[in-house]
């Protein structure tokens, strides 16, 4: 077997074999091929080990986990992850009950109080050994140890810096790992792309109600795309598949380009709501209002069967919410009546509605945004008569998730 430096180039000749017999596979694909015949999970793992290699000035080993003192290759205490993918500059509570890791902690507040945090491939391994942690981990420094009540510790760690993973090694009393520290290289310039998250970033946590804490930086004013891309990172709702992806991600540009990417989160209005949404626009024209409010659209709502077989599911009144909105759009938005003949525009509270809605359907893997949705939008805006009439008739936002979630995938 060839060095697997060579792995671009066995890429190539693979995929234009495979022409050769009529199967067509990408670039991408060829490269996750290649590496999984030499033992590893994915093109981002191969990836990060030639560039540690190139770093040491040396051969690589066969595997991502192979054993040996090497340049620059270091051990420290380990804790394993079952549900959490923590980044560069990120601040974790762990919560921390299984012994060999309160060993390995104990170890670590008695030396330089640094850890590697390993990300399990398996969530259920109670035991994980070599083979069952992810390459890319992290290297972590230990703020606050913190014992509790039922015999496990809470640990505030501060991330530092991405290793690679050589070797994870459970067979004393302690986990610890073997790593090697890898480089991102220089900082590379890209301002329209960083820009561009940014903004999409501001949306996507305005429309998820995310509160971003007082101490962060800048992001618009950060020059490096890789550390944009892991500030992000920790906030976005993903998969631990991705967010693993992410981390094991070593060109800052590419991740930052896979981070903008997962906030692209576009769906199309179903049909049944491409008509509710121009119901509740019309509610307002015709009322000559020059907005049109959260109230116009759940009165639409009522009107959607989507939105209606979740209003059900929560045993409210149809009939009585109708005659309460109704009264309500009539009585109380005088202040909103314009003499010009100009269609209604949504309020701001409207499109942030429809923002969640999307979100929501994204997360579900639904292939297009439904009244059922459009209801979830709602609920965040409390001081809305809207939001507040759903309260009143028991429409509540876990038990509609819940129905939504359980109900067919059908738009």
């Amino acid at each position: 077997m060839r060095d697997f430096r060579d792995a671009k180039a066995m890429a190539q000749t693979l995929r234009d074999q495979l022409q050769t017999k009529a199967i067509n596979i990408s670039h991408g694909e060829s490269l996750d091929l290649v590496s999984r015949i030499f033992g590893l999970t994915d093109w981002n793992t191969m990836s990060a080990l030639l560039q540690a290699d190139r770093r040491n000035g040396q051969a690589p080993p066969a595997s991502a986990h192979a054993a040996g003192p090497q340049a620059g290759l270091a051990t420290y205490p380990a804790v394993p992850l079952r549900d959490l993918v923590p980044f560069p500059t990120a601040t974790y509570p762990l919560f921390v009950g299984r012994p060999k890791t309160m060993q390995a902690l104990d170890h670590a507040f008695g030396r330089q109080r640094e850890v590697v945090l390993a990300i399990q491939k398996e969530q259920g391994t109670d035991e994980p050994g070599d083979g069952d942690v992810h390459a890319i981990g992290v290297l972590a420094q230990l703020l606050e140890l913190e014992p509790l009540p039922d015999g496990t510790l809470k640990v505030l760690t501060q991330v530092n810096r991405r290793v690679l993973i050589q070797r994870f090694v459970t067979g004393s009393g302690a986990y610890e790992a073997e790593i090697v520290a890898l480089s991102e290289g220089p900082i590379p310039d890209a301002p329209e792309l960083i820009l561009r998250a940014v903004r999409r970033f501001e949306r996507y946590t305005a429309a998820r109600d995310i509160r971003i804490p007082g101490v962060w930086p800048l992001l618009e004013q950060t020059r490096d795309p890789g550390r944009v891309a892991d500030i992000i990172a920790t906030r976005l709702v993903l998969p631990m598949a991705d967010k693993q992806n992410l981390l094991a991600t070593l060109d800052p540009v590419a991740r930052l380009r896979q981070v903008d990417a997962f906030m692209e989160f576009r769906r199309p209005l179903s049909p049944a709501l491409q008509t509710t949404r121009l119901r509740a626009l019309g509610y307002a024209t015709e009322r000559h209002h020059q907005y049109a409010t959260l109230e116009h659209l759940l009165l639409a709502l009522l009107d959607d069967a989507d939105a209606v077989a979740v209003m059900q599911a929560c045993n409210a009144d149809i009939g009585g919410m109708r005659a309460s909105i109704k009264a309500y759009i009539d009585r109380e938005l005088d202040n909103i009546v314009t003499q010009n003949d100009e269609d209604a525009k949504p309020t701001a509270a409207f499109q942030r509605a429809e923002q969640r809605a999307e979100i929501h359907a994204y997360e579900l893997g639904r292939p297009a945004v439904t009244g059922a949705n459009m209801l979830i939008g709602i609920f965040p805006e409390t001081r809305s008569p809207a939001a507040q009439l759903l309260a009143e008739h028991g429409i509540l936002r876990t038990r509609a998730a819940e129905f939504i979630a359980r109900s067919p995938n059908e738009t």
